[in-house]
């Protein structure tokens, strides 16, 4: 049955005009290897101004987790917002999986638009594209922000209990959420005070499942499953980039743990702000810290 209304439509297309209006254009790059990217870059560059790649995470798309702070970043910065490989409109017909090949897939992407230095901001599963970018690519990144990104993380940690979920399989069916009460549950995990998900009507959630949670499931179950995949923080490089480390108080999907971890992985060039009263979707909950903590570093 077509939808005669939905919220989720209705929203994208405010946060749409919210990042033209902020000066960004939708755009389509073919890498020429199976592998075409979505990107939403500057109408006009600025080439007195630096350049910031927005990297998402899971769930909502780029539109949704960046919309809220865009407007606050494009007068500062030349601001680049990709869709991550299966997301919305980026896709490969290539079959690797890992946070690797999609940090490949972005520097290709940045230099197809003539790109040689930037800051990054990595939001959750972005926050481990946005690494492993700084990582293989050290030259071409100035400052890096890693928003609730268990980067540190290591397979045996799923065994060890560090997490509230350590099935792999019943996370990305959470992470990647299909029915609505999957929804709630996603919505219990990643904040720290959700509302009355009881309350929160189906019809809604089977909404916003069915615009932004319907394509490419499989493949980004296997982008999940391939995150811990032989992981070991021995084998996890040091970047040696200024770090902003931020992390909610209370994330029950990346546990503060590996906020702290990340932090001694790292040493004296990272610094780690801890979200009071906040989940893993601090973004959401404190919205204004956030921003705070992100133009402070970036800008200041």
């Amino acid at each position: 049955m077509s939808r005669c209304f939905s919220f989720t439509d209705v929203r994208n297309s405010c946060y749409r005009s919210t990042f033209i209006k902020s000066g960004l254009r939708s755009t389509i790059t073919d890498l020429h290897d199976g592998t075409v990217m979505h990107c939403w870059i500057p109408t006009v560059r600025e080439y007195s101004k630096p350049n910031l790649l927005l990297i998402h995470g899971l769930g909502a798309n780029a539109l949704w987790q960046w919309g809220d702070i865009i407007r606050f970043m494009t007068p500062h910065f030349n601001v680049f917002v990709p869709d991550l490989v299966f997301f919305e409109e980026s896709y490969t017909t290539r079959p690797e999986r890992t946070e690797a090949f999609q940090a490949q897939c972005l520097m290709r992407l940045m230099e197809a638009h003539s790109v040689k230095k930037l800051s990054l901001v990595g939001l959750s599963y972005g926050g481990f594209v946005g690494y492993s970018l700084a990582a293989q690519f050290s030259d071409a990144v100035e400052r890096v922000v890693i928003c609730s990104a268990g980067v540190c993380m290591e397979e045996k940690d799923l065994k060890e209990g560090l997490f509230r979920v350590s099935d792999l399989e019943e996370a990305a069916s959470i992470l990647v959420p299909q029915t609505p009460n999957k929804l709630r549950e996603l919505m219990g995990y990643t904040l720290f005070r959700p509302p009355p998900l009881n309350l929160v009507p189906s019809c809604l959630l089977a909404d916003f499942i069915d615009v932004m949670c319907t394509e490419y499931v499989e493949e980004k179950r296997e982008l999940i499953l391939a995150i811990p995949r032989d992981r070991k923080l021995s084998n996890i490089p040091k970047i040696t980039h200024p770090t902003l480390i931020l992390w909610g108080e209370y994330d029950h999907v990346f546990p503060l743990e590996l906020g702290y971890r990340l932090k001694r992985h790292l040493g004296d060039n990272a610094h780690l702000a801890v979200i009071k009263n906040a989940g893993h979707a601090f973004n959401v909950e404190k919205p204004k810290e956030y921003l705070r903590h992100l133009m402070s570093f970036l800008v200041n």
